[in-house]
């Protein structure tokens, strides 16, 4: 095999994986790009930064990739091929450019479906069952260029973000040195996405967490799942009234005779149910703001509420 010379714009753990199984294989990383770690954000994750400065490679951190003396910096460094993993820049027209055989990005959806920021999150906000990796040359717009290579990932009903996240970084690395080889020979296919088919999401912020007691138990509980740990949480309320919820099911059965936001039972070891817009939500874990998170039914009995209790308006 070839040993080719890359150019990685990479960030999270899924760049830092990609960025080992690349080495591992012995091919010539020539330059790394990626984000400035942010202490707040970064505990949970491994850093592409680290690696890097562990195997003694041309590390940056610019401010936007396209500033012209990156642009000039990549060019004399000469790759063979720009590879984005996780990546949260565009990378433009004279960067797209400056490799020799191909510009490509691992994105974790199967494409032309959940374009954009946050898709492992967006796709369990919406219920999804499966979503996947696809491996794609890369244009100017976001996530919109020729497919080399897909896998599909079942979702699990027990799946959060963090565990799909998870194991779509493995297939992802997979499907890199799967298709990689063939990149580089010049026989790998390139199938044109259907843009009529396009779905494109923007990034998640933390208030994008909140829920309604109105909203369907199966909506809610997607939420709580798509943004549980380590992601900022799913909630009601605000201020002080501001309850996070970081675990819970849907219960069988129909729409319950209560109102929404309604304390239905409380279930010791188990946690709580609530009445929902459509069928009850067992809670399972909770923590009410400035307060550490604890078990649902345990905070339900230490705030003395019993069935029958509002646990607050819904604000819809």
């Amino acid at each position: 095999m070839s040993r080719a010379r890359w150019a990685v714009f990479a960030y999270h753990t899924f760049g830092a994986r990609a960025l080992e199984a690349l080495l591992a294989r012995d091919e010539q990383v020539v330059g790394v790009v990626t984000h400035a770690d942010d202490p707040s954000e970064s505990d949970w994750f491994d850093s592409v930064a680290d690696v890097a400065r562990t195997h003694r490679l041309p590390l940056f951190t610019p401010s936007s990739p396209n500033l012209p003396v990156i642009v000039e910096t990549l060019r004399a460094l000469e790759p063979d091929v720009i590879l984005s993993v996780w990546y949260r820049r565009l990378l433009g027209a004279d960067l797209l450019a400056v490799p020799r055989i191909a510009a490509l990005n691992l994105h974790g959806s199967l494409l032309p479906a959940y374009r954009g920021r946050a898709p492992v999150n967006w796709v369990l906000v919406n219920g999804e069952r499966r979503t996947g990796v696809t491996l794609h040359h890369m244009t100017t717009e976001a996530d919109a260029g020729d497919i080399v290579a897909q896998q599909a990932i079942d979702i699990e009903p027990e799946d959060t973000a963090f565990s799909l996240y998870t194991r779509m970084v493995k297939v992802g690395v997979d499907v890199l040195l799967e298709s990689y080889p063939a990149v580089l020979a010049g026989t790998a296919p390139r199938t044109p996405q259907d843009h009529r088919r396009a779905t494109v999401f923007p990034r998640r912020r933390p208030e994008d967490g909140r829920v309604e007691w109105s909203w369907p138990a199966t909506r809610i509980a997607n939420m709580i799942r798509a943004v549980t740990h380590p992601f900022p949480g799913a909630f009601v309320g605000d201020g002080e009234d501001r309850l996070f919820l970081w675990a819970a099911t849907v219960l069988p059965g129909g729409a319950p005779h209560a109102a929404p936001g309604t304390l239905l039972d409380i279930r010791p070891a188990e946690g709580f149910a609530v009445a929902t817009g459509q069928s009850g939500l067992l809670l399972k874990r909770v923590q009410s703001a400035g307060i550490a998170e604890e078990p649902a039914d345990i905070w339900a009995l230490r705030r003395g509420f019993h069935p029958g209790a509002q646990l607050r308006p819904d604000s819809s």
